[in-house]
């Protein structure tokens, strides 16, 4: 069967903006005219959606604000693996502890990373990873490490709109490799001053996740190898508590 390439679809993204707005509000919850103003769309349009998600149980209305209902719980407590940040995040620790920088679990949702969780460094100048909010899968590390981890027409899908075409086969390239290595590395791409190393959390050939490590580059830079080399170790370990 022939591998489909994923394209936007306007109800499906008003849908799941509405709920990652109201997720983003919790625990007071959003009101129409906000949601209307967040997603730039017509009151008529958001309004339908919004009961809609009420009538099937992903919303909940109390006194004219909508919260998260418990259909989404259900939904979320049987696909996500239950364990993976309770697995990973004594590795979190142990390379905060050892690097003295930023430690970050993220997972992949559609085309975008989110992190889940982070344990940041106490140095008053760091990385400070942005929980739950999503972020391009290129170039950060650890979005490039879930490309690295599909197919190539999905990367070229992903990638046919955000990097120049003269560019794209040095992408293909690096992507390979991170493959290839078990980590990627981001030396100022994302942010000129901020470097990163980052590896899968690979269970039966499927990524769960990916540990990474951030921080300032005049920091980072001079270990960035030997950095990567222990995230990807992280990795291995948080595996066996999967």
């Amino acid at each position: 069967m022939t591998e489909s390439t994923a394209k936007a679809h306007r109800t499906v993204s008003r849908v799941t903006d509405i709920l990652e707005t109201v997720a983003a509000a919790q625990p007071g919850g959003v009101r129409l005219h906000e949601l209307t103003r967040a997603l730039d769309a017509p009151r008529s349009s958001v309004f339908g959606l919004v009961k809609g998600l009420v009538a099937t149980g992903y919303l909940l209305e109390e006194h004219g604000s909508y919260l998260l209902g418990p259909a989404l719980s259900q939904l979320l407590e049987v696909q996500r693996p239950p364990s993976l940040t309770e697995a990973a995040h004594p590795a979190l620790e142990t390379l905060r502890d050892r690097f003295g920088e930023t430690a970050s679990l993220a997972t992949a949702v559609g085309d975008s990373i989110v992190y889940i969780d982070s344990v940041e460094s106490s140095e008053m100048i760091r990385y400070s990873a942005p929980r739950h909010t999503r972020r391009p899968l290129y170039p950060p590390s650890a979005g490039k490490v879930v490309l690295a981890h599909r197919s190539r027409r999905r990367q070229e899908a992903y990638l046919a709109d955000r990097i120049d075409p003269d560019g794209l086969p040095a992408v293909l390239t690096e992507l390979e490799r991170v493959r290839a290595n078990g980590f990627s590395i981001n030396r100022g791409e994302t942010l000129p001053d901020v470097s990163a190393a980052a590896a899968p959390v690979l269970v039966g050939g499927k990524l769960l996740g990916v540990i990474s490590v951030a921080g300032p580059s005049t920091r980072m830079g001079p270990k960035l190898d030997e950095i990567a080399a222990a995230v990807r170790e992280a990795a291995t370990a948080t595996v066996k508590r999967v």
